[in-house]
């Protein structure tokens, strides 16, 4: 049977344009790291690992750039909207490029659901009727959180010159705020012997790791690769594309570093009366802001909580982007329905983006805290991110004599150490997220199904079974692992249990996870698509020159 191949746009549809350049795609993928993650990213990893939470953003941010790396040359050589969902699918075929799409959309869609719950999380130090309990939102919370919903979708109509423009100018505010923060903090209030309490690691090895996964670290680098979900919309993807992804993250990794030094170091004595699992300060709700208000900077206090609704609703927009041009990237394989793919006269896949709109509504009922939340998402994204080196590991051979802007040095190494990494991080955030994580992706499988089961697509692909063999293996594997290790989303702070049996004890886990992740990706270097059908896949993404 014949594969599918990217075709042409369908008639009477205009399709994306290449409108944004490289400024505009640094601040988009900037834009995302500086979200929702400096709100709070240093108050759970510091609950986590006490001082150690800065080996743990460290750690995370070398994990993080071992992934842009791959990223970086993937985006530039391939710059197809969507890309992270894609690159998986010229490499494998169908059935393991629409797993891998799932997981990216899933990510997508879930992240900017997140950024509004942290703005209303602050929002309702100010005004109670916002939520109730345990981060519940009332019913007049909702119908605002719909409206900062409709604002990305709103926004997002108008085009992507349009949101680049206003992204730069929301994250240029996104920045300056966190910075302005770190030079306060520092001058008017730091203990320096704060650093010492308890010892470097109270909770040991096993709180740095976790802390990588459920605190916020990973969730806060997230955003890097959107560049890339954009690369179909640049005008000069083989230069741009390689300096969004790896400035974006380089910029991001100072300035979290540079946050959890003061926020440590400004933390007020009682702080600790509970030791740093229970860290207690004036409006805890919204940590640094009640640490401004706690050394007397009333005005730097104000500041950060207006800027909990721009910071976080600048990431939710560009999220919202990125869910809609990865549903168009689906489409484009044949995955989903066609209608997914339909574009305004603007360029802008209109029906991708009022799906991304109903789903992100259903994500606020009944969910978990922001952190838990953020836990599940930082899997997702990581276990997306896990396809990036294992194709770029196949497509420097099905694909070898590709102009590549940016060559990843020594790719061949770091494919694999990428793979590892990406398993480690997911492997980390706890067996109680990850089932639910497998709940998710039956899901997408049933929905993937139903979509072909239909035909709603008239892109057919050939599912592509044999070079998917290990897909199946890799997902119940990991789970497996995870079910036997000993971490679970609440970190090694808190006596709560999570159904892991500990069975694996802690670095002998880690190797375990570095040789199943290594079993896998030779396994899946083996049985990769013949070139030929590779080309078929790529069919004729080109590289836009350089001018």
């Amino acid at each position: 049977m014949p594969k599918q191949r990217d075709a042409a746009q369908a008639p009477g549809n205009p399709g994306l344009r290449r409108d944004i350049g490289l400024i505009g795609l640094i601040w988009t993928s900037e834009g995302s790291i500086i979200g929702s993650g400096w709100l709070f990213g240093a108050l759970f990893a510091a609950q986590a690992a006490g001082t150690a939470a800065l080996l743990s953003w460290v750690l995370g941010a070398v994990a993080i750039i071992i992934l842009a790396f791959v990223h970086a040359e993937l985006g530039a050589a391939y710059p197809v909207a969507g890309g992270t969902a894609r690159f998986p699918h010229y490499a494998f075929g169908s059935a393991a490029g629409a797993s891998f799409g799932w997981f990216s959309w899933l990510q997508a869609v879930a992240t900017a659901p997140i950024e509004v719950m942290a703005s209303l999380n602050y929002l309702s130090v100010h005004a109670d009727w916002v939520q109730k309990g345990e981060h519940q939102l009332t019913p007049a919370g909702y119908g605002l959180a719909v409206a900062f919903m409709a604002f990305f979708v709103v926004v997002n109509f108008f085009g992507i010159r349009w949101l680049a423009h206003t992204n730069s100018v929301a994250t240029w505010w996104k920045v300056a705020i966190p910075v302005l923060t770190i030079v306060a903090l520092a001058a008017t209030a730091f203990h320096g012997e704060n650093f010492g309490h308890g010892g470097f690691a109270p909770f040991g090895a096993q709180g740095v790791l976790s802390a990588i996964s459920t605190s916020g670290i990973i969730f806060a680098f997230l955003g890097f690769e959107q560049a890339d979900q954009l690369a179909g919309e640049s005008r000069n993807p083989a230069r741009d594309i390689p300096l969004a992804v790896i400035g974006s993250i380089f910029l991001g990794v100072l300035i979290y570093l540079a946050l959890q030094v003061v926020f440590i170091g400004a933390l007020p004595p009682d702080a600790f009366v509970h030791g740093w699992g229970d860290l207690a300060f004036a409006e805890k709700a919204g940590p640094f802001a009640g640490l401004a208000a706690s050394v007397g900077l009333s005005w730097l206090a104000a500041l950060i909580y207006i800027d909990a609704v721009i910071s976080p609703t600048g990431t939710g927009l560009i999220y919202t982007t990125a869910a809609s041009r990865v549903s168009y990237g689906l489409s484009r394989n044949g995955y989903v329905p066609v209608l997914f793919e339909r574009t305004t006269r603007r360029g802008v896949p209109w029906f991708s983006l009022l799906f991304a709109f109903i789903v992100g509504l259903i994500v606020f009922l009944p969910f978990p805290t922001w952190q838990k939340l953020v836990g599940f998402v930082t899997s997702a994204s990581v276990l997306m991110y896990a396809g990036a080196p294992l194709a770029l590991g196949c497509l420097r051979r099905q694909d070898p004599d590709r102009h590549r802007p940016y060559r990843l040095p020594a790719g061949h190494f770091w494919s694999p150490v990428a793979f590892i990494v990406a398993n480690l991080i997911i492997y980390w955030s706890g067996w109680d997220t990850l089932w639910r994580l497998g709940v998710a992706i039956v899901i997408g499988y049933v929905l993937l199904g139903a979509s072909a089961a239909l035909r709603l697509n008239p892109r057919r692909p050939h599912p592509d079974w044999r070079p998917a063999q290990w897909l199946p293996v890799y997902l119940l594997g990991l789970g497996v692992i995870s079910w036997q290790g000993g971490f679970c989303s609440t970190g090694p702070a808190s006596t709560a249990v999570c159904g892991a049996t500990g069975a694996i004890p802690l670095w002998w886990d880690i190797a375990v996870v570095a040789a199943f992740s290594l079993v896998i990706y030779y396994w899946a270097q083996a049985v990769r698509l013949p070139p030929e059908e590779t080309q078929e896949y790529i069919g004729s993404v080109e590289v836009v020159p350089e001018p």
